[in-house]
């Protein structure tokens, strides 16, 4: 008697339990939407990031139906392999508003500060490993008002493709000395300085607008590194508001910045290249800055009044930058065989 009552309770506890087992889903998805109006898996993009498991070693593809979705977007150096793929970059859209400066009313940082700085101003910020970013548009909609970041990338093996990059000042923070990252057939816009950072970067293919007269890249390239920025096969457009551009000015004393096959409109200064005077640490860096062109076309790409610590690349010194050799570094990473 005793028996039969325990095969019962055993079987009703079996019968209750098998249906919510069989309801409940994957514990990791690596196949995720995100849409706004609760016909995907998550209504956030930083939900599906949060969804991932750690140190996942298979790629995560998260798809963002359109939308305009107002985040602070971190990618935290544990999630690694994400791909997040807009439907159309024209809509679908990450956006925020933070600026160096600008009160933070979520209280003090991690180093005690209560006001967003450059390096926090960001709207996305990507620190894992293989990130890659297809059809978006990531904008630091601030506005004109100083440093404003709209993408800051310290992850390695990053890519970028066919997005729109909008801001002011310092639009793409291309961050740390061994982060390599690629843009390919991008948009990008900003006033000052609008492209910089210590990594190995190539854009290629990709619209590089200037709002304003000022510069375009600073990198800060360290003497470890053999590339620092290089452009090729780019179109440099201006606003009308944007008469005297610099191809760019050395944030830190080893900068290397090269323009390769590029459309350089009529608002590139003739003398290309500024040496970022006053800086007191480092007076002269004009002296080891490493700015060079070559094969670029266009009313803005004459080299005949350029500075003349800047330098004109030789064919033979030309064909060593490919994407290949620039990023691939001892993992012989090549993303356009991937």
């Amino acid at each position: 008697m005793k028996l039969n009552k325990w095969l019962v309770s055993v079987v009703c506890c079996l019968v209750v339990a098998l249906p919510v087992a069989m309801a409940q889903k994957p514990l990791y998805l690596t196949d995720i939407t995100v849409a706004q109006d609760g016909t995907g898996n998550f209504a956030t993009i930083q939900e599906a990031v949060n969804s991932v498991r750690d140190l996942l070693q298979q790629r995560v593809f998260v798809h963002i139906k359109k939308g305009t979705y107002h985040e602070k977007l971190i990618i935290p150096s544990w999630k690694t392999k994400i791909s997040l793929i807009g439907e159309d970059k024209e809509n679908t859209i990450i956006t925020n508003s933070d600026y160096s400066g600008k009160a933070n009313l979520g209280g003090k940082d991690a180093f005690g500060k209560d006001k967003f700085s450059t390096y926090t101003s960001y709207t996305v910020l990507v620190q894992g490993n293989d990130f890659i970013a297809e059809n978006l548009t990531i904008e630091n909609a601030s506005g004109p008002v100083g440093q404003a970041v709209a993408l800051h990338v310290e992850g390695d093996r990053c890519e970028v493709k066919n997005c729109k990059i909008l801001g002011h000042q310092d639009t793409l923070y291309a961050a740390t000395e061994g982060s390599r990252q690629l843009y390919l057939d991008c948009y990008i816009e900003g006033t000052t300085d609008f492209l910089f950072g210590e990594a190995t970067v190539v854009f290629q293919n990709c619209t590089i607008k200037s709002l304003t007269s000022s510069y375009i890249t600073a990198a800060a390239t360290t003497p470890r590194q053999a590339f620092g920025f290089v452009l090729i096969d780019c179109k440099l457009i201006a606003d009308t508001n944007a008469k005297k551009v610099y191809l760019g000015r050395p944030w830190r004393p080893y900068a290397k910045t090269v323009y390769i096959n590029c459309d350089m409109c009529s608002h590139i200064l003739p003398e290309g290249w500024n040496p970022w005077k006053g800086d007191a640490m480092w007076p002269d860096k004009e002296r080891t800055a490493y700015y060079a062109e070559y094969g670029n076309k266009g009313a803005g790409a004459s080299t005949t009044n350029r500075v003349d610590w800047s330098k004109q690349l030789t064919s033979q010194e030309a064909q060593q930058y490919t994407i290949a050799n620039i990023l691939g570094g001892k993992d012989n990473w090549n993303p356009i065989k991937e």
